[in-house]
């Protein structure tokens, strides 16, 4: 991207009322702080990562993964801001600037948080028992009516395609009952970094770009998908179905999803008796070693576990 363009794809903007700013906390930390006290994140808990119903084995579900992957994204925003401001702030106002420096792991950390919000119970295999559920289902009558003459071919798409991501976007921004405009009023920049697959369902096709490999929003979602993209100046790839290409910030959060679940798997796996400790140390010790470390201290750490 070039500088132009990095600073102004942020904003502290958000869905439903702005409300007036705190002293004590920035737009983006309200946000973080708006999904650790919900109850769909407080849900992950009992949603499973790779190895399900372990019993009293403490492997990790999709909340402990979020919240390392939160602390990882954090981590990876505070290098990259620094990167960024030291190759452009030169150009640059003093509100990107300060976004960079101060805000910017914030909205990464707020955004790993809730990338899988939207997962259904096990997983894809979740995923794939809601789609099977309709394509087997299409016949049937509802109300003298089948359940397929019920949607508009976008519509069907959602069902028969279902897909946790577009369904986090829905949780966090929908006007569902007993909750304000605007779902959890998370900034557009918060979202936007969420959004791995910036298109609709109809849109969907991994020949096209890992970014339509699946899809981001529902069509009953697409214009608040619109607004916030609009906000943000993403790039529209297709009107047609609705495409966009992703927002730079998401692959911060992919990065740090890609890092911690590689690792926890490898740890879960360890911890379940399904490979060794020297299986699991001796591939771990090879990543480190290729990255110039000081093998003498990891060693000596090393040592101290056994």
């Amino acid at each position: 991207m070039s500088n132009i363009q990095w600073f102004n794809c942020f904003s502290g903007l958000r869905f439903g009322a702005n409300s007036n700013a705190e002293p004590q906390r920035t737009e983006y930390e309200r946000d973080y702080d708006r999904i650790i006290y919900s109850s769909p994140f407080r849900r992950l808990q009992n949603k499973t990562q790779v190895f399900p119903l372990p019993d009293s084995v403490f492997v990790h579900n999709r909340l402990t993964h979020s919240l390392e992957v939160a602390s990882v994204g954090r981590s990876l925003a505070k290098r990259c801001g620094t990167v960024l401001i030291n190759k452009y702030g030169s150009q640059w106002p003093e509100e990107s600037l300060r976004f960079y420096s101060q805000d910017f792991s914030s909205v990464i950390s707020a955004a790993c948080l809730a990338h899988d919000i939207g997962n259904p119970p096990f997983g894809h295999s979740g995923e794939s028992a809601i789609c099977q559920f309709f394509v087997d289902n299409a016949e049937n009558l509802i109300s003298g009516k089948k359940l397929r003459d019920w949607y508009d071919h976008s519509e069907w798409f959602d069902l028969v395609r279902f897909e946790g991501n577009a369904n986090g976007f829905r949780l966090l921004t929908h006007h569902f009952p007993t909750r304000l405009p605007g779902g959890f009023r998370l900034t557009y920049t918060t979202l936007a970094s969420m959004a791995k697959y910036p298109c609709s369902a109809e849109a969907s096709d991994k020949s096209k770009g890992l970014h339509r490999k699946k899809f981001g929003f529902f069509q009953s979602d697409q214009q608040r998908f619109i607004e916030m993209a609009e906000r943000l100046n993403m790039r529209l790839e297709n009107e047609s179905p609705r495409s966009y290409y992703r927002h730079p910030f998401v692959y911060l959060v992919e990065a740090a999803d890609d890092i911690c679940y590689l690792i926890m798997d490898w740890e879960d796996a360890h911890r379940l008796g399904i490979i060794s400790f020297e299986t699991a140390s001796s591939a771990l010790l090879r990543i480190i070693e290729l990255q110039g470390q000081d093998m003498t201290r990891v060693n000596e750490n090393l040592n101290g576990l056994v």
